[in-house]
């Protein structure tokens, strides 16, 4: 019996959502960083088994939206509700359930039969923590399930995939089996640049940035993609740190960014970068749109 369907990656920011997915798939998919608020699309990875398809949606980090790029980030999260088999709602272990957590849970009320909740980040508390967590976590919310995982190792993620798996309707495979995600080659691109500047640059820059590929393109006859891409700030200021002296910063993400590609690729990058001012960006419903990010 072939078997397959939709799961959807729920949680609050910086839960370990992204890194869990690139787990399950043994790929990078999901760009990740320390930071909060890393992912600001949808993503889908789809994981071929012998008689089986999964196909994982790893959303941004619900938050309380302050300006239109985070509105829409939520909006991208919570449409995943309804429209999956299996819900995955990720928090970090710990010694208690944070609010937020709480107030997700409330939201998740009417598809509580399909919610699994995964508890992430175990190889950093002592285990004795999480039978307490479970036990308050099972008393605010009837989830069908409970599984401590670390995202990061690996511990725990094959037994919640055969409970995933179970819980799949019988059906078709939905995608081809050479395809591991839905987003294009620029998107992925893009996602890859924007990676860099979370990991290399601090404070307001990583989220007053917006990465959009204006080209790209593969040279004929040559093992080679030639990329260039834009990368969009709110202010000069910005734009001036994102540079760095020289030029030393610009080309420090640049060639992270084209080693990561070439990898991804799997074959050689020419990677120009260009830094343009987009004033307020974050604010603007049009912006945020043009840039990709309410879909």
């Amino acid at each position: 019996m072939f078997k397959s369907g939709f799961i959807g990656i729920v949680g609050r920011p910086n839960v370990g959502k992204s890194t869990l997915l690139n787990s399950i798939m043994g790929e990078t998919i999901a760009i990740t960083s320390p930071k909060p608020q890393t992912t600001r699309n949808k993503i889908m990875g789809i994981k071929h088994l012998v008689d089986g398809q999964m196909i994982f949606l790893d959303t941004p980090g619900i938050h309380d939206p302050h300006k239109p790029l985070n509105t829409a980030m939520v909006k991208t999260a919570r449409n995943v509700f309804g429209d999956v088999d299996v819900l995955m709602v990720l928090i970090e272990a710990g010694n208690r359930i944070y609010p937020d957590d709480l107030a997700l849970f409330e939201s998740l009320a009417p598809y509580h039969q399909r919610a699994i909740l995964v508890i992430n980040k175990i190889d950093l508390v002592i285990k004795d923590t999480l039978l307490p967590l479970i036990e308050e976590a099972r008393l605010a919310f009837p989830f069908h399930a409970f599984f401590p995982v670390c995202a990061r190792t690996g511990d725990g993620v094959p037994a919640l995939l055969q409970e995933i798996q179970d819980l799949l309707p019988e059906g078709p495979p939905y995608f081809p089996e050479d395809m591991l995600t839905d987003r294009s080659e620029r998107f992925i691109a893009a996602e890859i640049v924007r990676e860099k500047i979370l990991l290399l640059t601090h404070r307001e820059i990583p989220y007053a940035t917006a990465v959009v590929v204006e080209s790209f393109q593969e040279v004929e006859g040559k093992d080679l993609i030639r990329i260039q891409a834009t990368i969009h700030v709110e202010r000069d200021s910005q734009k001036k740190i994102l540079i760095g002296q020289k030029g030393s910063m610009m080309k420090r993400i640049g060639t992270a960014a084209r080693l990561d590609m070439e990898h991804f690729f799997a074959t050689k990058i020419f990677l120009e970068l260009f830094v343009r001012v987009q004033k307020d960006w974050t604010h603007s419903e049009r912006l945020v749109k043009e840039f990709g990010y309410d879909q």
